[in-house]
């Protein structure tokens, strides 16, 4: 039946996406010969595939597998291509034993499949700016941040967390300590440092092919036998930075902060979110701005920013800048700065690839012949032969052009002492879904003194002494949110002063869920930028951008 896998000898036959992303969870080593309709598979090839096969005398983790260019979007790079190409696809679960179980090894978390670690960057390194600076060494060093989350500890979870050095005699200011100020919570995984990745070859197939798989099998069948990697908490010992970096290695304790910090993580670890820069060209934004929106939001995407802008002459060179030796250059640039485009930051699982084969390649003719049910096609105009939708080419390129377009921006913001612990958990994640970094935060008694940094345009108002009061009834939660507009995207997602109000001009606003009064709203936010950034200095002195050298 066409479009059927099935075996043909040794190999598999894959020739449609759905096949190759089944393909890929393919335990062990896949090997494949990548092939156009015209010429067919590389047959000189399958006594080798056989040889190894009854040499190795594996059938579940090695495979075989003939893929068809023509008809899957994923290897478009490689149409077109005469010489053999063969990549090497590499999928592997570890299951974790307790050896410490009473039966003598109970299976923990099957659907798990990496060992983690639990990493925290105490309040100190985090206010002295230097969590980016261990970030960095931790990558450096070959590990991989699975998930992070910022966040001030309850009394309960440094208890919980610490509960090893309990017995110290200064474990009470410790506890103090670390309730006090911002910390960053790290899952880390190993890394894969000797695995290889999906990837072409153009070595001698028999030698690299058989040294993957044996080096892959040596990974998987007999980890003890390879040579120790320092753990995270040696690594960090040797950089001389583990005293502002705690860590947890115990298997059963790991698992239990994870459910704690991050309970949606093994849902959410086979996906990779990314964030990408999308822009509709002016044409396209001024005549179906709608209809691409909603293909846009079908496709899976979530659209985090959005703005109109005219471009510039420079930055419109710069977008266009695959274009340059095409005839209708100047044409285009006079068409990209005669009106506003829409820009977009637009984040999705793989949203990277996803975008590049939605939208197609930049050319209408390429799009027509490769991937005629791209948007390319679908909204061509006949005044310009391009793609009418730009995407960013890398995430490398997605960071920077989202910094340029959506420049980062700081405002104050302030949880009030009547919200409750439960209630600031939600409010958190409402400020976090809505795109927003916690860039700083700590808990603190605002008396009168530091209620002044925050408040100085109502002092000499009749209810200030009323707002004080309110204040010095327990801790508050201050923080620095950042994003593209935050001064007010903050003001919106809090809504009205009015709780009452709040309820019936802006109902899914943090104040019409959580406030109980004027006084007792829930949350503050700076009016301004000026105010915002005036504030932000008076209670966070240390606060400006981190240096990404650490220093």
């Amino acid at each position: 039946m066409a479009g059927k896998k099935r075996e043909i000898q040794l190999q598999a036959v894959v020739n449609s996406q759905s096949l190759w992303d089944e393909m890929l969870q393919n335990k062990g080593l896949t090997v494949i010969d990548v092939y156009q309709a015209w010429c067919g598979p590389c047959k000189a090839m399958q006594t080798l595939f056989r040889k190894l096969k009854n040499e190795l005398n594996e059938d579940e983790l090695l495979h075989f597998v003939v893929a068809e260019a023509d008809n899957i979007v994923t290897l478009q790079p490689f149409r077109d291509q005469c010489e053999p190409i063969f990549l090497f696809s590499v999928y592997h679960e570890i299951v974790f034993v307790d050896p410490d179980a009473d039966d003598g090894g109970e299976v923990l978390n099957e659907s798990v499949n990496q060992l983690y670690s639990i990493a925290i960057i105490k309040p100190d390194a985090v206010i002295n700016r230097k969590s980016l600076e261990i970030k960095q060494k931790i990558i450096k060093a070959g590990f991989v941040i699975e998930i992070e989350d910022k966040r001030v500890f309850t009394e309960q979870q440094v208890r919980d967390f610490y509960h090893r050095i309990a017995h110290q005699p200064d474990f009470e200011d410790f506890v103090l300590f670390m309730t006090s100020g911002l910390s960053h919570i790290l899952v880390i995984s190993q890394g894969n440092e000797e695995q290889p990745a999906l990837g072409e070859t153009e070595s001698d197939p028999e030698t690299e092919a058989k040294e993957i798989y044996e080096d892959h099998l040596a990974m998987v069948t007999t980890p003890m036998m390879r040579k120790k990697r320092d753990s995270l908490e040696e690594y960090l010992e040797r950089q001389h930075i583990s005293q502002f970096c705690d860590v947890e290695e115990n298997i059963t304790d790991v698992n239990r902060f994870i459910d704690m910090f991050f309970p949606d993580f093994k849902n959410m670890k086979n996906l990779k979110l990314e964030k990408i820069l999308a822009l509709l060209r002016p044409a396209l934004f001024q005549e179906k701005k709608e209809d691409v929106l909603k293909i846009i939001e079908d496709e899976g995407f979530k659209i985090l920013m959005q703005r109109q802008i005219v471009l510039s002459e420079e930055e419109a060179q710069t977008l266009c800048k695959e274009y340059e030796n095409e005839d209708y250059f100047g044409n285009l640039i006079e068409k990209m700065t005669s009106g506003p485009s829409l820009a977009l930051v637009l984040v999705r699982d793989h949203g990277l690839q996803h975008w590049k084969e939605l939208i197609g390649p930049g050319s209408v003719e390429k799009a027509k012949e490769y991937l005629p049910e791209s948007l390319c096609v679908r909204f061509a105009m006949e005044e310009l032969p391009i793609n009418q939708l730009y995407g960013s080419d890398s995430l490398e390129a997605a960071e920077r052009e989202i910094r340029y377009f959506f420049p980062p921006q700081s405002t104050l913001a302030l949880l009030k002492p009547h919200v409750t612990q439960e209630q600031r958990e939600e409010i958190l994640k409402l400020i976090r879904e809505a795109g927003f970094e916690i860039t700083q935060m700590k808990e603190m008694l605002l008396n009168e003194e530091e209620a002044g940094k925050i408040y100085s345009k109502i002092k000499g108002k009749d209810f200030y002494q009323d707002v004080l009061e309110m204040l010095s009834e327990g801790p508050s939660l201050v923080m620095v949110l950042t994003k593209w507009n935050a001064v007010s995207d903050w003001r919106q997602l809090i809504g009205p002063v009015e709780p009452d109000e709040a309820k019936l001009l802006s109902p899914d606003s943090i104040r019409a869920k959580f406030g109980r009064s004027v006084l007792k709203n829930a949350v503050h936010g700076s009016s301004n930028t000026y105010e915002a950034m005036e504030s932000i200095t008076r209670i966070f002195e240390e606060f400006g951008p981190e240096n990404p050298e650490g220093n």
